[in-house]
């Protein structure tokens, strides 16, 4: 049985710039089969959107919990959007990206 997708997107404060957060995050998505991004921002945060089944989405959303060695995650803020049926496959985006 296929999971209906699902799509949210995230917001990660902490120490999470400059320590391979967001090359992370993009393994860990692309192993798990989701469609999305994630870039830095310019207030220090992470952002991150990501769609695709939900077992898989819960998954990444708990690596976005604890993040690649050297990171400080301190609050994960999600906020479940609209599944767009894109972007096909997922991405690193430059800094201040404006979003899907």
């Amino acid at each position: 049985m296929t999971s209906t997708p699902a799509r949210f997107e995230a917001v990660v404060r902490g120490q999470v710039q400059g320590v391979g957060f967001r090359y992370f995050v993009l393994r860990r998505a692309k192993r798990l089969g989701l469609s999305g991004w994630v870039a830095n921002e310019p207030d220090g945060t992470l952002r991150c959107a990501a769609e695709g089944a939900v077992p898989a989405l819960e998954e990444l959303l708990e690596a976005l919990r604890h993040g690649p060695p050297g990171a400080r995650v301190d609050d994960v803020a999600v906020t479940p959007t609209a599944v767009t049926g894109q972007p096909d496959g997922f991405s690193v985006r430059a800094t201040g990206h404006a979003g899907d």
